[in-house]
């Protein structure tokens, strides 16, 4: 059973793109492997692209945020709130039918109200200068942690309920 069987691709989209409206957060859902679904790609700051276009950005401060917050989310069965190692906030929701994971939903790219940019260690990561990092981070905007608690209830709440709609053919 994978994701698709559930629900359409288009279905997929949409709720990605509903996260996107209500949150300010860039919202993908990926499978189990850890590969979005959609092509659905939208930029909330100017840091990211930056970063994921260094192949050291993507593996080591991406990737790994992603596996470790989709690790845990899985492993708990219920939404989990981290942050990148640039500092950034991420939110994951696990997807389970019938007690099988199939993948999770995921929004990140703002900073949390007390959350801060790690520049130390995106200049580590990927040698992008300070002052650049300053210029491209400056104007991310901030959620609140309870914004950010309802929005994982919200996903999760939406999940049951096609998870609950899901009838195998």
């Amino acid at each position: 059973m994978e994701l698709a069987d559930i629900l359409p691709l288009e279905k997929w989209l949409e709720l990605e793109k509903d996260i996107f409206n209500r949150s300010g957060l860039a919202s993908n859902v990926f499978n189990v492997n850890g590969i979005r679904i959609t092509d659905y790609k939208v930029w909330v700051n100017r840091l990211c692209p930056a970063v994921k276009a260094d192949d050291g950005g993507q593996s080591f401060i991406c990737s790994v945020a992603h596996m470790n917050i989709a690790g845990m989310a899985k492993e708990r069965k219920e939404p989990v709130v981290g942050e990148c190692d640039a500092g950034l906030l991420k939110v994951v929701v696990p997807i389970f039918v019938n007690g099988k994971f199939l993948g999770i939903v995921g929004a990140c790219g703002l900073l949390l109200d007390d959350g801060e940019v790690d520049s130390f260690m995106i200049n580590r990561t990927i040698d992008m200068d300070e002052d650049k990092i300053a210029e491209l981070s400056g104007e991310i905007r901030r959620i609140s942690s309870d914004e950010v608690e309802a929005l994982g209830k919200y996903i999760a709440e939406r999940l049951d309920t096609i998870v609950s709609d899901y009838r195998p053919r």
